[in-house]
């Protein structure tokens, strides 16, 4: 951690996806079209959860917290990539790299442990239902919550300050679309390797916590539900899993492919692709995985959207005929 005598970089340039200009103005309406829906389905997730009393208990709870984690996840990486699909020069400052660094780190690691909570409800509600109530108390959820985001906060807290302590000299062209520590990493003129095995050991064990207690409770579940004697009842519980375990295989799938890739076939163009799916699209499929998938959200979506309709057409009638 070494810091040389070297000028100091004040900016970045981030080559984004492509330098074709053509195609990045296609981009920009592929991704405008993307994070459209990521912001609307997950804030009417969050609506939906919050006025369907069918919804108000501790599962669609963490649900409504992992689309709010989606919508800032996404919003801390969409806003300036899409800016510099039109930008001919796509700066960015050294305070506001490390600043939408900070951001991006902090809800994904929400977003890892959000899903690892999830897993542990669905767990203690198929395996242990009659002691439901006493594990997952309302109070001791909100409790566990806050604690998610306090630990996202000091993980990222931690983790910038690790990249701060680069020495960056000589170029300032990232090859990457947003601000994340491998590409930075690739910059720097100093000893990387504490850096890198601080950085490495801290995100391994908050990662395999998250996984580990993800395969835990989706084995006893799965132990269970082989168990169970009611074709209903296994059916429904299967349904319940299959969303959740959906979501995870895609997020931690590319996560661990991005960040735990043997380092001789490690490739920056392929990190920006699996990039753009756990950064831009997750977040977007997110909410339709859970929607379309589960029988009372959709019905709940029917019947608010055939509300709004029938309201705004009798306040037509009425402005039109009385």
């Amino acid at each position: 951690m070494a810091i040389e005598n070297c000028t100091v970089l004040t900016d970045f340039i981030l080559l984004g996806l492509s330098g074709r200009r053509d195609v990045q103005q296609g981009l920009f309406v592929l991704f405008l079209l993307v994070y459209g829906i990521t912001v609307i389905a997950n804030l009417g997730m969050i609506l939906l959860i919050s006025m369907d009393p069918r919804f108000h208990t501790l599962m669609y709870y963490f649900l409504s917290n992992l689309s709010f984690s989606d919508v800032c996840y996404s919003s801390s990486v969409s806003p300036k990539m899409l800016a510099d699909f039109l930008s001919q020069q796509k700066k960015i400052a050294y305070n506001l790299y490390v600043v939408q660094m900070f951001f991006f780190a902090t809800f994904a690691v929400v977003e890892c442990v959000i899903l690892s909570v999830m897993a542990f409800d669905h767990y203690v509600a198929i395996c242990n239902p009659l002691l439901y109530t006493t594990i997952m108390s309302g109070r001791g959820c909100t409790q566990l919550v806050a604690i998610v985001y306090i630990q996202s906060l000091v993980y990222s807290a931690f983790f910038t300050y690790c990249t701060i302590q680069l020495s960056l000299c000589n170029s300032n062209i990232i090859n990457h679309f947003f601000c994340d520590f491998p590409p930075l990493l690739a910059l720097s003129t100093s000893d990387t390797s504490i850096n890198v095995i601080v950085v490495c050991t801290y995100s391994s064990c908050a990662l395999g916590f998250s996984i580990l207690t993800i395969l835990l409770s989706y084995s006893y579940m799965g132990n269970t539900i082989l168990r169970m004697k009611s074709a209903k009842g296994r059916h429904k519980a299967s349904s319940t899993c299959a969303s959740h375990l959906t979501a995870v295989a895609m997020f931690y799938g590319t996560l661990l492919f991005i960040y735990f890739q043997p380092s001789l076939s490690h490739s920056m163009d392929t990190d920006k692709m699996a990039s753009v799916f756990y950064t831009i699209v997750f977040p977007m499929l997110n909410p339709l995985i859970y929607s379309l998938r589960n029988k009372d959200v959709k019905d709940a979506l029917k019947k608010a959207v055939g509300t709004k309709l029938c309201s705004d057409g009798i306040h037509v009638f009425t402005q039109l005929f009385i």
